[in-house]
């Protein structure tokens, strides 16, 4: 019993000195800063090159070039090489710009009025309208008109100063629906050998209706005075994967989630990550508009990473920002600059990684400072840690030690008891050597007095009269201590 109290007690206080500075970094939740530096204002232009051949009067080709913003709206990297995730509304125009440039280039060639829209039109002049009609169909061998379309993205990211030309991505791959999530990748590799934040995706998506969540985006493009939009909002009831989207519901029923998130996307919001309360990680995107925002779950979004053999990971910038943002969180603002400005020499344009420093370096040493008030416990000098965990494996082994010496332990041996003398050697006849020699036992001091016999005495017998011990005929020395034999 004494051995198992031992062992428990030694393991026990290991573990509260190992555990204690592990629970005062645990990560932090409910913050969106995992997030923001990763987040990317995308814009889409699809550029139209359209030439008139025509044919009505004199001969002519007649050159047009349009170009045609569609889209506009937030995207995610999810790779320190610049991938990101979006909708495919933001990549893929769903007109026919094609059938815009028509319009356009037979209004103004010929004169007529012909709206600017995607819609085919007619024309009361036959001879223009057969003209205008084969416009509409560039793929056919009598075709009026040729077109060229291209589609050119860009990327704007989270950076100070804010970057004036981006970076251009292309879609790889896409679901079929405007509101499916679409993947797009660098045309050029991104600059710089560290890439570029990525934001963290969650597993799944959180079942409990009601859940708080936050969403990230911008609503115009990047700069002075255009910051990344943050807004919170509550996951409804139902949604499922592959479905129409899960919908918002505010649970105190204050705020028209639905609405408010509808106007956002609409504003610039739309594709924008919806980030989990609980780690900070991305657990869907933003679709929908108008009077009906709703999320597609990231479930979905893995789901197109992987059709499109596109692996999200981590790099070195979120791993040095993200120590440094839970350093932060739990108010260590001494040890958390340091880290911020690590992140500043590896991607020097992370507004979240600035604002945070700027903060940290105000609060350095203050009341709040968690490490200043650790400091001022403490005796004069910072003690290591590792002083910790030495003492805590001392005493582990200590406590194995005391429980291994209680089970050895036994009850005292018996006093060993004293020889007892040696019997007389046999009489040596006459030839015998008469010298004898004797090698004494050191752990033996005088060998205790012989009992005497009441019995008369044998004259022929002699004994030592040292030690007692019966002698033999021929001896000269005792045998047993070695005194001399008076004659």
């Amino acid at each position: 019993m004494a051995r198992l109290t031992a062992l428990a007690g030694g393991a026990a206080v290991a573990l509260v000195l190992i555990a204690t500075p592990v629970a005062a970094h645990e990560h932090p939740s409910g913050i969106t800063d995992l997030v923001s530096p990763a987040v990317v204002r995308l814009e889409a232009v699809s550029h139209v090159k359209i030439t008139l051949l025509d044919h009505i009067g004199e001969l002519k080709h007649v050159d047009r070039s349009y170009s045609l913003p569609f889209a506009a709206g937030t995207g995610t990297v999810v790779n320190p090489d610049g991938t990101v995730v979006a909708l495919r509304r933001l990549a893929v125009n769903a007109n026919d710009v094609a059938i815009y440039a028509a319009n356009k280039i037979f209004a103004e060639h010929h004169k007529v009025k012909i709206p600017a829209d995607y819609d085919k039109h007619t024309l009361s002049d036959d001879l223009l309208d057969e003209h205008l009609q084969q416009c509409y169909k560039p793929e056919s061998d009598t075709a009026t008109c040729i077109v060229s379309v291209t589609t050119d993205i860009t990327a704007y990211p989270n950076v100070s100063p804010a970057s004036a030309d981006g970076y251009k991505v292309k879609c790889i791959k896409a679901g079929p629906n405007p509101d499916d999530p679409a993947v797009l990748v660098p045309l050029t590799p991104v600059a710089g050998g560290v890439g570029m934040p990525t934001a963290p995706l969650a597993d799944k998506v959180p079942d409990q209706e009601g859940s708080p969540t936050n969403v990230a985006g911008f609503l115009g493009r990047p700069g002075p005075n255009v910051a990344h939009t943050v807004e919170i909002a509550h996951l409804g009831k139902g949604g499922v994967a592959g479905g129409a989207g899960r919908p918002f519901a505010d649970p105190e029923k204050k705020v028209d989630e639905p609405v408010k998130l509808g106007g956002l996307a609409d504003k610039g919001l739309v594709g924008a990550p919806i980030i989990g309360d609980k780690d900070g990680h991305v657990i869907g995107l933003l679709v929908g508009g108008g009077k009906d925002g709703k999320m597609i779950g990231v479930k979905e979004v893995t789901a197109i990473l992987a059709a499109a053999k596109v692996v999200p990971r981590r790099g070195a910038i979120d791993t040095a920002f993200e120590a440094a943002l839970t350093r932060y969180h739990t108010k260590y603002y001494t040890e958390a600059a340091p880290g911020f400005q690590r992140v500043l020499e590896l991607y020097p344009g992370n507004v979240v990684a600035a604002a945070l420093l700027k903060t940290s370096l105000a609060k350095r040493g203050g009341p709040e400072d968690q490490g200043t008030k650790r400091a001022s416990s403490e005796p004069e000098g910072s003690t290591p840690l590792w002083p910790f965990i030495a003492a805590a494996g001392i005493l582990f082994i200590a406590a194995g030690g005391g429980a291994y010496l209680l089970w050895r332990r036994r009850t005292p041996e018996r006093q060993t008891e004293l020889p007892q003398p040696l019997a007389a050697s046999p009489p040596l006849d006459d030839g015998a050597n008469q010298t004898v020699v004797v090698r004494r036992s050191q752990s033996f001091q005088v060998a205790p007095q012989q009992q005497q016999v009441m019995t008369a005495p044998d004259p022929a017998i002699k004994y030592c009269t040292s030690c007692g011990m019966r002698l033999g005929p021929a001896h000269r020395f005792c045998g047993y201590c070695g005194h001399p034999i008076e004659t």
